[in-house]
Formats: C-alpha cells, structure tokens, sequence
C-alpha cells in the first residue's frame, strides 16, 4: 500500500509550521501523516525526520514544501536524496520545485535535468544557510563592540529572514506575507527588521 508523508520543518521553537502544513494538508497529506522538526538544517540528525525516515517504504512518496526544509547542506541533501529514491525506493515531490518531483520524468533527460536543479537548490539552500550565519556573527561583532548585552532573542535572525527582508523592499512581500514566511508573529518580525535596519546603519 503506498503511504504519502508530509514533512516540515522551522528553525527556531518561536518560529511555527502552520505554513508549510496548511499547503501539505492541501495537497493530500493526512494529519497523522506529517512529521515536523523545530530544529536547524545543517544536517539531518533530527527527531522527526529520523522517525519518519525509518517509516518510508518502497514505493511510498514524500512531500516537502522546499529543498531548503528538508535540508541546508549540500552534501547530506544529496547524500539523503539518493538513499531515500534509490535504496528506499521511495519518491520524493517538492512543491515549490514540480521538477523535483521523483515520480515524473524518469527518463535519461528528465533525470539529468532534475539532478542539476537539485544540485543547483542544494548549493543555494547551504549558500543562504552560510550567509545568514555570517551576518549574524557580524551582529554580535558589532553588539560586543559596542558593550551591548547578547541575548538570543534579540540578537538571533530567524533562518531566511535575509531573503524575505529583500522581498519586502523589492515589494513582491508584505509585512504580513513575510511574516507568514518565516513563521513568526507580525509584530516581532517588526521588531527585527527595527533592529536590523538600525544595526546596518550603525555597521
């Protein structure tokens, strides 16, 4: 019997999923049949997805919103792509992404295409993970050069805030868009970009 799974995951314990769960529910997924993690995606030794990974079967589909959930390094996307399609026999569908949708294109060309695209979001997810902890340690260089306290909370960027933060200048977000986004309450995300605006002035 072919078993379709769901799995999501944020950053951080203040960032929620609801997100990524109403577009899986959406598109088949039953509730007790998705798999969250509130964990980062330098690697894939998280809670949920160990469970869920141990569950798939052959011939069993698995469905994530974005590459970058699944994962953030190169790598062990890679690495875990090929164990799930190739030795579990399983499909893997990413809805942002229908080319990367295992049960398609399974042709010569079709492969081709998808393993480039792959590797291609692989880099960038790693890419973003990479730049967004850059810009961090940047911060709190600043914070300590200028004797600020370092707390967690306000010093801390939620994972893809960079990216978004772009959209919300370039117009193609709004405030509410974006905080949807990145699975945060509208009036902290507020708040960070205050901080951050006011923390690139000074850098």
């Amino acid at each position: 019997m072919q078993n379709f799974y769901g799995y999501m995951r944020v950053s951080t314990l203040e960032q929620n999923n609801e997100r990524q769960r109403a577009e899986l529910l959406r598109w088949g997924i039953i509730e007790k049949n998705l798999y969250s993690d509130k964990q980062s995606g330098k690697d894939f030794n998280r809670p949920e997805y160990q469970k869920l990974r141990r569950k798939i079967r052959r011939g069993d589909v698995l469905v994530v919103k974005s590459i970058d959930r699944l994962g953030r390094n190169y790598d062990d996307i890679q690495e875990e792509w090929r164990y799930i399609v190739k030795e579990k026999g399983a499909d893997i569908v990413i809805l942002d992404m229908p080319i990367l949708d295992t049960r398609t294109n399974k042709d010569l060309i079709g492969t081709l295409i998808s393993d480039i695209v792959l590797q291609l979001l692989s880099y960038v997810a790693q890419a973003e993970r990479e730049f967004i902890r850059q810009r961090q340690a940047e911060g709190i260089a600043i914070a300590k050069a200028q004797g600020r306290h370092l707390g967690r909370r306000a010093n801390a960027l939620p994972e893809g805030f960079v990216e978004v933060y772009g959209k919300i200048q370039s117009r193609e977000l709004t405030y509410q868009q974006a905080a949807e986004e990145l699975g945060i309450p509208y009036d902290r995300l507020r708040g960070i970009i205050y901080r951050y605006r006011k923390a690139q002035k000074k850098a």
